[in-house]
Order: structure tokens, then C-alpha cells, then sequence
């Protein structure tokens, strides 16, 4: 049992942090990080969400997201266009130069997509899918109880 717990946890680490490295090595030209990028990445997919939304897609809290709204509008990458102090729950817009570097993201998301999926079958990515998502519920009930 212990050593399928370690074994877990380390690759649910290992695949964590490589995913940060990729997302902060392919948008350092741009100066990002790893939650601007998912910042971007969704406001591109969905064209406008609110901050609160952007929480519940990014899976980060609502400091980080703060954050990255911020830097991402003072850098020109995004506007909102009520400027009222409740802002979260404000539609946040892309940019011009928000929508292209959002473009580049899917574009490198998708080959990356691509990339780790090629090795897998249809059958086998919909159970890793399938299974990952048991596994994120379980856990998630687990944390609420």
C-alpha cells in the first residue's frame, strides 16, 4: 500500500511541475507564467468570462487569479470594461494582443495534447480520462468530509 501511494504521488507530481515547466519555457518570450497562461488559454476558448469564472477553470484561488488579471491588463493582454469596484464579477475581454498570444497558447496546447496522447490509444485515453477523474472526485469528497 505504501509503495502505491508513493509511487501516486510522485507521478501526479512529476506530471504537475512538468506541466508548469512547459506552460513557463514556451511563454517566456512573453513574459508569463503559469497562471497568466491559463488566464489566457480560457478567456481565448470562451471568447469573455468573469474572474470568478476564470477560478473555477483555472482551479486557483481567487488571490492568484487577482493577481493575474492584473498583470495581464496592466501588460495590455486583456481589458474589462466596467470599471466599478466589483469588478469579479465583470466579463474580462481579450485584447488584440491578447487574442494572438491566446492563439499561440491553443495552438501549443493542442500539439502538446497531441504529443502526450500519441502514444495512448482512443480506448486507453478515455479510461486515464475516465480514471482521473474518479480519482479527483474521490479525493475531493475525501478533503470535504
Amino acid at each position: 500500500m505504501k509503495a502505491r501511494f508513493e509511487t501516486f504521488t510522485v507521478l501526479i507530481t512529476k506530471i504537475n511541475r512538468n506541466i508548469r515547466k512547459i506552460k513557463n519555457q514556451e511563454m517566456a518570450e512573453y513574459d508569463l507564467k503559469s497562471p497568466h497562461i491559463s488566464c489566457l488559454y480560457y478567456l481565448y476558448t470562451a471568447e469573455s468570462m468573469t474572474a470568478t469564472e476564470l477560478c473555477e477553470k483555472c482551479e486557483e484561488d481567487k488571490a492568484t487569479i487577482s493577481r493575474s488579471i492584473e498583470y495581464l491588463e496592466r501588460n495590455g493582454y486583456l481589458t474589462c470594461e466596467t470599471k466599478t469596484a466589483k469588478r469579479y464579477k465583470s466579463p474580462l475581454i481579450l485584447t488584440e494582443k491578447g487574442k494572438q498570444v491566446g492563439q499561440k497558447i491553443s495552438d501549443k496546447v493542442n500539439r502538446f495534447l497531441e504529443t502526450v496522447s500519441a502514444a495512448l490509444s482512443e480506448e486507453e485515453r478515455v479510461s486515464l480520462y475516465r480514471s482521473l477523474s474518479i480519482i479527483s472526485e474521490s479525493l475531493e469528497n475525501s478533503v470535504k468530509e
